[in-house]
């Protein structure tokens, strides 16, 4: 199985290669298409041009000035009609010019042959050394026909620099896959630094370095990739502690059930201790039952599961009406009074569940108050947002529990509260509120109370 280093730099060469070869193809099509057609015209022009100075100046020595002509960079032909030729300068590869071409210009005809030359792939016409490809003009000298073919001589005129530009193109080929090479390791090296870091997760490990400082698309993964390390690292930890809570808090009140069922075996017990024995187990199994509930609610809600949701339009300050009705026996027991401003106002979410969430707040602010405390609960519309307050004259929060009040299994200090709970009501209700798009907070000092705000958009 190859590697992603090698795959990268194989498919890079393989795409440098086939650009080359495009490249190639796309300049052939051009020169096929517009620049033969110039060459041949151009050098028409120049073999006409030495022609016409042969017609006009009658030069005495005929074939040395071809010479001289062919000498500048030029393969010349010349023939006259009794077939008597001679050739000047560079000798051609083949030499195949056709007798009916010879005739053609005898005639007074001009010879096309670069531009009619067939065509072949990357260019090589343009560096065919043979006699078709070559223009053709008449001229008359000292009385008699002649005969003209010329073609640039092409080795001559790229002698001076056809090493150069090899040297040059090898060069460039050797430097072109040598930095290919560096720059996949490099651009590869980020990713097995994360192939490394996700075995190292996968085996527990969650305290990986990951050394990539980029800003491309591979650093903003690595970017990605810490972050998500980091949750996962939470999480690890979240999971490890809820474990550890959900076992202790079932097993305990399971052993309180089973330690009192003992003593109710005992044939030597009052009846009042009886009855604070069953007392003791019936708190215990609503305990189990209340935290059942709780874990089942707060699957739903962990997960934002809306199909979970039922949403319905609804009043707020009835359903909180409501509850206060439901318990206003307790809040008498406790000698609690309450205060509320509660002005009609509809919303559009899920009843049962924001339900829980009032119930969670007037609990808390009933269980952690102070004897004869109060509780004030307002309600009002802030425009684009419904605020829903919650204050009480209870312990109050240190800034330490403020900062972990909605931690799951968190519960306050036992040496300032004698209450037991489950430590998951107030991290249900946040996540239920979270579900609705709002926010709740917490504001609160120490011996003066908490004041917890929940805000819901409208919806």
């Amino acid at each position: 199985m190859k590697s992603l280093y090698s795959r990268f730099a194989l498919t890079t060469v393989g795409i440098m290669l086939l650009s080359f070869v495009l490249g190639l193809m796309a300049a052939n099509s051009y020169y096929h298409n517009a620049i033969k057609h110039r060459n041949d015209e151009k050098n028409t022009k120049i073999a006409r041009g030495f022609a016409d100075y042969i017609e006009e100046e009658q030069p005495k020595n005929l074939e040395k000035y071809l010479e001289s002509a062919a000498s500048s960079g030029y393969q010349i032909y010349m023939v006259n009609a009794k077939n008597e030729d001679k050739f000047f300068g560079a000798e051609f590869r083949q030499y195949n010019l056709p007798d009916s071409s010879r005739k053609k210009v005898l005639s007074g005809d001009v010879y096309h042959g670069m531009r009619d030359f067939p065509k072949q792939l990357f260019v090589t016409g343009f560096f065919a050394n043979e006699l078709t490809n070559t223009v053709g003009v008449s001229f008359q000298y000292d009385g008699e026909q002649y005969g003209l073919f010329v073609r640039p001589d092409i080795r001559m005129l790229f002698n001076e620099v056809h090493s150069l530009l090899g040297w040059i193109i090898a060069i460039m080929a050797v430097l072109t896959v040598f930095f290919v090479l560096i720059s996949s390791k490099f651009m590869v090296s980020p990713i097995t630094q994360l192939t490394v870091a996700t075995k190292e997760i996968h085996g527990g490990n969650f305290d990986v370095e990951l050394d990539i400082n980029r800003s491309d698309e591979i650093g903003q993964l690595a970017k990605s990739f810490k972050e998500m390390l980091i949750k996962l690292g939470q999480l690890d930890i979240v999971r490890s502690e809820f474990v550890s809570n959900v076992s202790h808090d079932i097993q305990t009140p399971l052993l309180n059930i089973q330690g009192y069922t003992k003593l109710l075996e005992k044939g030597d017990i009052t009846e009042e201790e009886r009855k604070h024995y069953f007392r003791v187990i019936g708190e215990e199994a609503s305990r189990l039952s209340s935290l059942t509930q709780q874990l089942l609610v707060l699957k739903s809600v962990d997960k934002k599961e809306k199909s979970f949701m039922r949403p319905a339009v609804f009043n707020l300050a009835e359903q909180i009406k409501d509850l206060l009705r439901k318990y206003l026996w307790l809040l008498d027991e406790k000698g609690i009074g309450v205060n509320y401003s509660l002005p009609d106002i509809d919303f559009h979410g899920d009843p049962s569940l924001l339900y829980n969430v009032w119930e969670n707040l007037l609990t808390n602010s009933m269980k952690y108050n102070k004897e004869n405390g109060e509780i004030e609960i307002l309600l009002s519309d802030e425009g684009e947002s419904i605020k829903i307050l919650f204050k009480d004259t209870g312990i109050g929060l240190t800034d330490e529990e403020q900062e972990r009040i909605f931690d799951r299994f968190y519960r306050v200090d036992h040496s300032r509260s004698k209450v037991e709970g489950t430590g998951l009501g107030l991290s249900i209700a946040k996540s239920i509120v979270e579900m609705h798009e709002g926010s709740l907070d917490v504001e609160s000092e120490p011996g003066k109370g908490s004041i917890f705000t929940v805000l819901l958009p409208k919806m």
